[in-house]
């Protein structure tokens, strides 16, 4: 029988690691619903949460989608047993953020379904909403014996699921997509992570050159979509990111953040021979 106690790891023993993650994955809806209790969420509340839990649904699907990334650039193994925890979890606040808008509709779902049907930015959240819960259904041990190679495609769809879920977030955010262009930036990153061949993965310049290249597609990426959706001068949104007047635009954001990932992997590396320095004198005087 699977060990349903997502604190533990794999071999039944308490996790530290995935304790914590939990309760930072609790915290947001947690810290939603006091605010909401507390009438702390503006003047129209439902909608703050139903904005709030879909902004965290992306997150943590991010995160789920920055596993393997992060196990071979930060040669972080333990990171692994955080998959099914991030993504199950990204399936919740979905599952929320689905609930809450039928909640706003007062439960009406022939309403609910006409707007699915009729409004594009609900059709294809609705369709990332199906798949999450998709996956989160069968992500456990028992359906991935059960489908064995089949598994592994279905699971696959994460990242045709990840782009609806970015398209939805850049059109219900409508004027202001700031947050979109950064979760499209973390999303670029990942994918040319995984695009780059898997012998340069684990190389040491690659968090480097990335560094250069998500700031620089997403920046692409804000660009065109101001530029399609209001007509504003491609140049003039291109090199607001060079202005931090008003502080960091998202393709900065993303520099910053590849580039802190880039001093990690680096300090990593770093750590790891010095640590084989004591092993190899010691065989060495053993000589």
């Amino acid at each position: 029988m699977q060990n349903l106690a997502v604190w533990r790891d794999s071999a039944g023993r308490f996790s530290v690691l995935k304790t914590t993650v939990l309760l930072v994955a609790i915290w947001p809806g947690a810290l939603l619903a006091v605010r909401y209790g507390m009438h702390d969420l503006g003047g129209r509340p439902v909608t703050e949460l139903i904005h709030g839990f879909g902004d965290w649904t992306v997150r943590f699907l991010l995160a789920t989608l920055a596993v393997t990334p992060l196990r071979v650039v930060l040669d972080w193994q333990r990171v692994v047993q955080l998959r099914r925890l991030l993504g199950v979890t990204a399936a919740c606040y979905a599952g929320g953020h689905f609930l809450l808008y039928c909640t706003d509709q007062k439960w009406q779902m022939l309403i609910v379904g006409r707007e699915i049907v009729l409004r594009f930015y609900l059709t294809i959240g609705f369709v990332a909403l199906l798949g999450l819960l998709a996956l989160a259904v069968t992500s456990t041990d028992g359906w991935q014996k059960k489908l064995r190679a089949r598994w592994k495609k279905l699971h696959r769809l994460v990242f045709a699921i990840a782009v609806l879920a970015l398209f939805h977030y850049f059109l219900q955010s409508k004027a202001d997509v700031t947050d979109a262009v950064f979760a499209t930036g973390v999303f670029a990153w990942l994918m040319l992570w995984r695009a780059a061949p898997r012998r340069w993965q684990a190389r040491i310049w690659m968090p480097a050159a990335l560094a250069l290249a998500a700031p620089l597609l997403t920046a692409l990426v804000e660009t065109a979509w101001y530029g399609l959706a209001t007509g504003v001068n491609a140049l003039r949104v291109l090199f607001s990111n060079l202005d931090i007047t008003f502080g960091l635009r998202p393709a900065m954001q993303i520099l910053v953040l590849a580039v802190l990932l880039a001093l990690l992997a680096v300090g990593r590396q770093v750590l790891k021979k010095l640590a084989l320095r004591p092993a190899v004198a010691k065989g060495q005087g053993a000589l």
